[in-house]
């Protein structure tokens, strides 16, 4: 093999010929072994700059949202998204609202799905989190409570403050999908198969599946599966029976159709290129995220999470105490559910990382206000949180708004821990509220008609078992409290009931 003559080179080293053939075909191979690397270094450039492209090209097609009361985090710190499935019927196609009912069916927004997400990149944990759509919460700037999947209804920043005020869990960035996201990514897979050990349906979803066994399911029918609250499921003996819980039970099947959606986005879009693509371009047009989410902040937690199992990720929802058909202020909101405490905070402190309060209990004052029209509550409940440590200077009455109501913890703006530290000591349906019309002490009681006072719960009270810190996988119970609470709550992780539809 011969290689093309090298032009003169003279110089205080001498020409190449002048040393020798030998050591012309020495510079001439090295010369070319240069040249082959600054091609491919410049291929590598081209090729990482196309990717960047693309990825910006992606990102600009996602929707940004203006989104107030989001708390400021890096991307290397841990940090809660608030995901919402919102039910709005504004984008949906003909079919769809044949199915779904149209906007003028069905106005405004809601959060179907509301969940959070719990992610710590320094030790690449996740937890998941949801909350009940029924959940009844104070309305952030009102005196009156509603279903937390109503607070959509008055923009992102609503259903966040909601979150924050009502739950302190702070909310770091924003994520809302509709129907079109979920399905367009379904259809991008090729479909999904799920089994189903019995026939089940749902008439308000379209879910209907007429045999058990291994179905395949297309977008559109896999919203149904995800849609479905009103669920039904035949026996053996050929009788249709309905899913008592509802709203709860479906949070519980879509847990496990997020592990096999998420499942095949891994196996069959990460690692092939077009399909990640065509998922890539079926999302993002109907994605929106808070204007904050920078698509640096992105790429780097889909870096540092690109190796994650979702079979792992903890789940669990707020465990709730049921009320039916619901009497408040003069109106029926028929079937809701209620805060349960401390199950909750435990919750919401195992999977979210929120901080216990650091605040003295007698570094500030509390009025406690009867609102559930037993007689001298408001007096018994003051001299029991006297007793634990707590300056209560003014007790009351306040307005009765229910047969049944709860019990709310409202604080004026800056008082947040101080109200975790009340609510920590006090069992039933309790909630937190932020109001900035108190006129006396900066964290007033309102009592509820499930309310009972005892020690906040501590590691000596609280017996956490693995499944029920991040990290763990199973579907055992959460923990128990030595605290009661008069009425019954539901557990926070519930294994898949024998009608739910699980992974083939």
């Amino acid at each position: 093999m011969t290689f093309p003559a090298e032009p003169s080179n003279q110089g205080s080293e001498g020409t190449a010929a002048s040393k020798g053939p030998r050591h012309a075909r020495r510079r001439t191979r090295g010369q070319r072994s240069r040249n082959i690397a600054i091609i491919l270094a410049g291929v590598i450039v081209v090729v990482a700059i196309a990717g960047y492209t693309y990825i910006r090209f992606r990102y600009g097609q996602i929707k940004k949202l203006s989104v107030g009361n989001l708390a400021q985090t890096s991307s290397n710190q841990p940090m809660n998204i608030l995901i919402v499935g919102s039910n709005s019927r504004a984008v949906l196609n003909g079919k769809q609202t044949s199915a779904f009912g149209s906007a003028q069916q069905v106005g405004g927004a809601r959060s179907d799905v509301t969940m959070i997400l719990h992610i710590d990149p320094k030790t690449h944990t996740t937890s998941l989190v949801s909350i009940p759509r029924d959940l009844f919460m104070p309305i952030p700037g009102s005196s009156l409570s509603n279903r937390v999947d109503a607070a959509l209804n008055n923009g992102p920043s609503e259903l966040v403050k909601t979150v924050e005020q009502d739950l302190g869990i702070s909310i770091s960035h924003y994520v809302e999908l509709n129907f079109d996201t979920f399905q367009n990514i379904v259809q991008t897979l090729g479909g999904l198969n799920m089994y189903f050990p019995y026939p089940v349906r749902d008439a308000y979803s379209g879910l209907n599946v007429q045999t058990n066994g291994c179905h395949y399911l297309n977008g559109f029918q896999a919203l149904a599966v995800v849609r479905a609250r009103h669920l039904e499921y035949k026996t053996s003996s050929g009788k249709w029976v309905e899913d008592p819980l509802g709203d709860l039970s479906r949070i519980r099947r879509d847990h496990e159709f997020m592990r096999v959606l998420f499942s095949a986005v891994k196996q069959k879009g990460i690692s092939n290129p077009l399909t990640l693509n065509a998922i890539l371009s079926s999302v993002a047009p109907d994605l929106q995220v808070d204007s904050g989410f920078s698509l640096g902040e992105m790429v780097s937690l889909a870096s540092k999470f690109r190796n994650l199992n979702p079979n792992t990720i903890p789940t669990a929802t707020l465990p709730v105490a049921l009320e039916n058909n619901y009497v408040y202020n003069g109106a029926n909101y028929g079937d809701v559910v209620f805060p349960a405490e401390p199950q909750d905070q435990l919750i919401i402190n195992q999977y979210l990382a929120v901080p216990a309060p650091t605040v003295k209990k007698d570094s500030f004052t509390i009025s406690v206000l009867n609102g559930s029209g037993v007689a001298q509550q408001a007096g018994t409940v003051a001299q029991q949180l006297i007793a634990e440590g707590f300056k209560v200077p003014q007790v009351g009455d306040s307005k009765i708004l229910g047969k049944n109501v709860e019990t709310i913890v409202y604080y004026k703006p800056g008082y947040l821990e101080q109200a975790q530290l009340v609510k920590s000591t006090l069992s039933g349906a309790v909630i937190l509220g932020q109001s900035s019309n108190l006129t006396g002490a900066p964290v007033e009681v309102i009592t509820g008609t499930t309310l009972t006072v005892a020690k906040p719960v501590t590691a000596s009270t609280t017996q956490a078992t693995s499944s029920s810190v991040p990290g763990a996988h199973s579907t055992s119970s959460p923990p128990t409290t030595t605290a009661p609470i008069t009425l019954p709550a539901t557990q926070a992780i519930t294994p898949l009931q024998p009608w739910d539809p699980r992974a083939c």
